[in-house]
């Protein structure tokens, strides 16, 4: 599943391609995602313009006049692609090459734009969604109300940390990966920010010490921030619009590194393999503690 840094990355890819583009008219495929497309609410965005796109932990939001949003979470598989008016179909999202013959068969969605121009919702394992809500009504959606903060913001600190955790008993890696605590964050990082802090992944959050905890929040925001720049990480086949496939697993420490040495030089450690939460966790058994 695409985390922050990735959505992040296909965020910006579709700025710069839908900005104040008008829906001339929409296409279903296959409207049978996550939640089954409903069809009259999205033909009331044809003859609407896209105004601007953001991102809200793993959800992008497309905003169109008449405060009408798009609201958007890409599942496992999900992805966009834009074609141009010349017919160039660009990625913006997770597949490593354009194939068409592949392709073709999980395109969705395609809304025609101005300019004979189209975006196409694409996903394989149809573990996505579209939903269409009025701007007025945003905080109150469900998928959104509930998160809590982003990773960036200055709302993510010690204060905010230590007052959640009160009466608690779950463990460091269970409440990062908890929405409700810190939004957008994922397996993958999760792992890395645990490393860099020294906490162990099974560490029982009422047990961290106000310096653990300092680590965690400024690894946390170093991480996300080093991700975004390097474009998100090709676990299996993201990649932004220019092709370039995202590079931040090449600064992977632990994720998916199962009895190699630990990367600190002075550590004697091995990198372990557990399960906490239903998900892999990778950790050094010598220097997190």
């Amino acid at each position: 599943m695409p985390e922050l840094p990735e959505v992040e990355v296909v965020k910006k890819s579709l700025i710069n391609k839908t900005q104040n583009l008008i829906v001339k008219a929409v296409k279903i495929n296959d409207g049978r995602l996550r939640y089954k497309i409903d069809r009259n609410k999205i033909k009331k965005i044809i003859g609407l313009k896209f105004k601007k796109i953001s991102r809200r932990s793993k959800y992008l939001l497309f905003f169109f006049n008449k405060d009408v949003v798009m609201l958007v979470h890409l599942g496992m598989t999900g992805k966009f692609f834009f074609v141009n008016r010349k017919r160039t179909k660009y990625k913006t999202s997770f597949y490593y090459d354009i194939n068409e013959d592949k392709d073709k068969k999980h395109d969705r969605i395609i809304f025609n734009l101005s300019n004979n121009q189209k975006l196409i919702y694409n996903d394989v394992r149809k573990f996505g969604f579209i939903k269409f809500i009025q701007r007025a009504g945003l905080e109150q959606n469900a998928h959104l109300k509930h998160l809590g903060p982003e990773p960036m913001s200055a709302k993510f600190n010690i204060g905010y940390f230590k007052d959640y955790r009160t009466g608690k008993e779950r463990n460091i890696k269970n409440i990062l990966m908890d929405q409700k605590f810190i939004s957008g964050l994922g397996n993958i990082y999760v792992n890395e920010i645990l490393f860099l802090s020294g906490v162990k992944p099974v560490k029982k959050i009422k047990k961290l010490t106000d310096v653990e905890i300092k680590k965690i929040i400024k690894f946390t925001k170093k991480i996300i921030s080093k991700a975004i720049i390097l474009g998100g990480s090709s676990i299996k086949d993201f990649s932004s619009s220019s092709g370039k496939k995202g590079s931040f697993q090449q600064y992977f420490n632990v994720y998916g590194k199962k009895g190699e040495n630990c990367p600190k030089v002075k550590c004697k450690g091995k990198i372990k393999k557990i399960v906490v939460s239903n998900r892999a966790s990778f950790f050094c058994n010598k220097c997190q503690k």
